[in-house]
């Protein structure tokens, strides 16, 4: 029988660190479970989008050009070949990220003009 998912019991087992882990299949595309206490690393995807939606916390998105906040309930799609950087906004994130399944990420230096958080 198909059962459901419980996204905040399996995020609720990560406390700290980063952890980020394919929840289901969908088609052709991956749902990972991202919970974050610190930056990820700048990098892009170029041959998919990736899709974040939060659902404890504040998610901040740094592109080149700036920074987007999202709180729970919200989700952003960044297009394939965007070079970005997640972190959390707060002591602690939990997304759901979707990307197709054989998504490259590219590791990129980050921008020369981007001040590093704190």
């Amino acid at each position: 029988m198909i059962q459901p998912v419980d996204v905040r019991a399996v995020a609720g087992c990560t406390r700290e660190g980063y952890s980020n882990q394919v929840l289901t299949s969908v088609n052709d595309h991956d749902v990972h479970l991202s919970v974050m206490n610190g930056p990820y690393f700048w990098h892009l995807h170029p041959n998919s989008d990736e899709t974040f939606f939060v659902v404890e916390g504040v998610l901040t998105v740094d592109f080149e050009d700036g920074s987007v906040n999202l709180r729970a309930g919200q989700l952003l799609t960044v297009p394939a070949g965007i070079r970005h950087r997640t972190r959390p906004d707060g002591a602690r994130s939990v997304n759901l990220t979707v990307e197709k399944s054989d998504a490259t990420t590219v590791q990129c230096e980050a921008p020369p003009h981007w001040m590093r958080s704190p």
